[in-house]
């Protein structure tokens, strides 16, 4: 069973790769950091008692599930949105989330050279373009396997697919971004 200090390390862990996933998926960071925080949410609630090996595959297919709710939610909203949208006047607030304006650093590339820092952050930038590109299965597939770090049996399970489904997204993820990436000059 896992302790709340093993879970909540866990939570720390994965909160920004998650929300990358997220954002990928729903294209929206608002929305993105809404479907995070459910999914964070629903594993502390009823899974946080499971032993602390089993916490990556369940958060994994918790996420995946809240993404799709988002957009079973978001098709319905629209909808009602775009009917109701005739009865009402546009008002623009201008909010603005103060975790925005947060830099996210890296200790280990902290003091590296500004140029080849720039570099970096404008190919990661064109990398996330590409990815954005990708039909969502492929770019779901992708983010589990290469960013995740999960093997492809974890990535099936997550994903609710079999093995080969697994490869053949990846598959076509891989050369899909390297034909956008080499269109755009990017060498990796």
């Amino acid at each position: 069973m896992a302790t709340e200090r093993e879970l909540s390390d866990f939570l720390v862990q994965v909160e920004r790769r998650a929300f990358k996933q997220a954002a990928f998926a729903v294209r929206d960071d608002h929305a993105a950091l809404d479907v995070v925080q459910d999914a964070m949410m629903k594993l502390a609630e009823k899974y946080g008692d499971r032993p602390a090996d089993e916490l990556p595959l369940l958060f994994q297919r918790i996420l995946q599930n809240a993404i799709r709710d988002y957009f079973r939610r978001h098709k319905v909203r629209a909808m009602w949105t775009t009917l109701m949208s005739s009865f009402s006047t546009n008002h623009d607030g201008d909010e603005q989330d103060p975790l925005e304006t947060l830099e996210v650093e890296s200790d280990s590339n902290y003091f590296e050279n500004p140029s080849k820092q720039l570099d970096r952050q404008q190919t990661l930038a064109v990398i996330e373009d590409a990815l954005k590109e990708l039909p969502a299965r492929q770019r779901e597939a992708f983010l589990l396997r290469y960013w995740e770090d999960m093997d492809v049996a974890e990535t099936a399970e997550a994903m609710g697919c079999s093995e080969g489904s697994v490869k053949t997204h990846c598959s076509r993820a891989t050369h899909a971004l390297a034909a956008i990436l080499k269109k755009k000059g990017v060498q990796l």
